[in-house]
């Protein structure tokens, strides 16, 4: 068989749909999966052993342009794949697929898709609660069951790759490594107080450790003020990677980590691709949807009872769901990998 499955536009998601390839993997250890999905995650895909290519789907996010879809559509159907497998609910995710012609188009309903898609299913979120089910039912058969234990991602990182990537940031590993992962994409209701990951900071440099953050551009102002926290001296052993690093070698460093702090957010499912030990801070969102799917995790979470919202901010004006959520907490769950 010959997969080719439009991808989601988002990291976390991107990396919860490795389930999805490895699952086609178990059932045809010869199947070929090629995944269309936008330029920045080529390097996530590399990473993705399942995956025979990465397909860059060249247009910005949310944008519809139909000239461009056409055109990649008649390219692809040159390639005679037996099977489209459409991950986002949009309308016009199903396009490409469609205009390449392929026998087999999967996907759940979702934006009314009828024509598009030729084998569409019909979401029943209370069987399919967790993302990655919804993602691996379309590797299935219709209304067929799930394995009753779900493959979980696992990104490759080479020790060559870890060397060059400290080589790169005159990094060593002397001193053990706490990463911080204080940005979220998605919106402020997501991110725990820069103080708060500042005071983690400082108690286990203080320990010994040094500090790596993690995050893209946007995350740059949050990891300087969490740095600007930190006493004194103790600074050097803090170091920003917010919008310094390419996506590779942003999964090389986290690899090298010794324990992870998150707010839900892409980095948090690489880390838990990487199988590190992570301690997962959740606030507007649920770990009940999207939790990281490793063994050596922590999910923190108050679950007041105005959360989970889901909302970029908070609408009451508060953010209790993470204030209340104190340094001492995310401190004991830490110490419990040690």
């Amino acid at each position: 068989m010959k997969y080719l499955i439009t991808g989601p536009a988002w990291i976390g998601d991107m990396v919860m749909a490795q389930t999805l390839f490895i699952l086609l993997k178990q059932h045809d250890p010869n199947a070929v999966i090629d995944v269309l999905a936008p330029g920045w995650s080529q390097p996530l895909l590399q990473r993705m052993p399942e995956v025979n290519q990465g397909i860059e789907l060249s247009v910005g996010h949310g944008e519809l342009a139909l000239g461009k879809r056409y055109a990649l559509g008649r390219k692809l159907a040159e390639h005679g794949y037996d099977q489209a497998i459409v991950l986002p609910n949009s309308f016009k995710s199903a396009l490409v697929s469609f205009w390449a012609k392929i026998k087999q188009r999967t996907g759940w309903r979702g934006e009314c898709r009828y024509g598009l898609l030729n084998d569409i299913r019909v979401l029943d979120k209370s069987r399919y609660p967790l993302m990655t089910e919804r993602f691996a039912a379309l590797a299935l058969p219709k209304d067929h069951p799930l394995p009753t234990v779900l493959p979980a991602p696992s990104l490759l990182t080479s020790a060559d790759q870890q060397t060059q990537a400290l080589k790169q940031f005159k990094l060593d590993k002397q001193r053990p490594v706490l990463g911080l992962c204080p940005g979220a994409e998605f919106g402020p209701a997501k991110r725990w107080p820069e103080k708060y990951y500042a005071h983690v900071a400082t108690h286990y440099i203080e320990q010994g450790w040094q500090v790596w953050m993690m995050g893209s551009l946007k995350d740059a102002p949050v990891a300087a003020q969490i740095k600007a926290h930190i006493p004194g001296k103790m600074r050097s052993y803090a170091h920003s990677f917010a919008g310094k690093t390419a996506l590779a070698q942003a999964i090389d460093l986290l690899s090298l980590t010794d324990v992870v702090i998150t707010n839900d957010s892409g980095l948090m499912h690489i880390c838990a691709a990487l199988k590190k030990n992570l301690v997962a801070i959740y606030g507007s969102s649920s770990p009940l949807f999207t939790p990281p799917l490793n063994d050596n995790k922590i999910i923190l979470s108050l679950n007041l009872e105005c959360s989970p919202c889901f909302k970029r901010e908070c609408p009451l004006g508060h953010l209790n769901c993470l204030r209340k959520l104190l340094p001492d907490q995310v401190i004991d769950a830490v110490n419990q990998f040690m």
